[in-house]
């Protein structure tokens, strides 16, 4: 009797290990894998239908069945059409560059960082992908932007950024190819007007302007060119003689 209660005791144990071993997961308990797989939820890309191009930092697209505008994280493009800025050099060559991609793409996706997925203008910040390229490093390789808007936390690929961007620095293309364009607060022309304004002065304006008891000018053909001490220079004889001078009596 003794040895058949042992028996029986043995055996509903072992039934009860065994209904323990096939218990699963109650619903909505997160187990460590799912835990695992949360932690890359910011990295995960969401397919979008492209519906129209803004600018080459901008693009129009189709998000939860609502057409909204796209900023590209990380990166600025000189502007097209701009209500103050007006259209800056390179900024139409940047347009059509991101056109060509968006416009041919098969998929085109957005990517979010960690931070506030909408500018203060109501656009979606994130990195976006053409069928699997990410748009601001192809500008940034090309010299069509500049690594800037640069506000934390959502820097995820700030430093790869600036990497290719240093590179098309050194190679001197697209919007680096001017000296002092590009500067910390934004793009500047108005250097590219500086520019060629001192490139006239020097290449054209060769007539020397000379005041002395009389206002006398002299064009490099003059005897006396190289001896005279240009007080002013122009760049026509009409532009002398309209501010008073006259030419050497021959």
């Amino acid at each position: 009797m003794i040895k058949f209660l042992i028996h029986l005791l043995i055996f509903i144990l072992a039934l009860n290990i065994s209904g323990c071993a096939n218990i699963t997961p109650d619903e909505g308990v997160n187990t460590d894998h799912e835990q695992m797989n949360g932690e890359n939820i910011e990295n995960k890309r969401i397919e979008v239908e492209l519906a129209h191009i803004i600018d080459g930092d901008t693009i129009s697209v189709i998000y939860n069945g609502k057409q909204t505008n796209v900023r590209f994280l990380l990166v600025d493009c000189p502007e097209t059409s701009h209500p103050r800025l007006g259209e800056q050099p390179f900024g139409k060559e940047a347009k059509e560059f991101t056109r060509s991609l968006v416009e041919n793409a098969r998929k085109i996706e957005l990517e979010f960082d960690i931070g506030p997925k909408q500018d203060k203008y109501g656009r979606l910040l994130a990195y976006v992908y053409v069928d699997g390229k990410m748009i601001q490093e192809e500008l940034l390789k090309k010299g069509l932007a500049r690594v800037a808007y640069v506000y934390p936390p959502n820097t995820r690929y700030v430093d790869q950024f600036t990497a290719i961007q240093k590179k098309a620095q050194q190679q001197g293309i697209g919007i680096w190819e001017i000296e002092n364009y590009v500067q910390e607060d934004g793009f500047h022309p108005d250097v590219m007007e500086s520019n060629s304004k001192t490139s006239k002065s020097e290449n054209d304006c060769l007539i020397k302007g000379n005041i002395g008891s009389e206002k006398i000018y002299h064009t490099p053909e003059s005897p006396w060119y190289e001896e005279t001490k240009a007080e002013v220079m122009f760049c026509t004889e009409e532009e002398a003689v309209k501010a008073g001078f006259r030419p050497p009596k021959q």
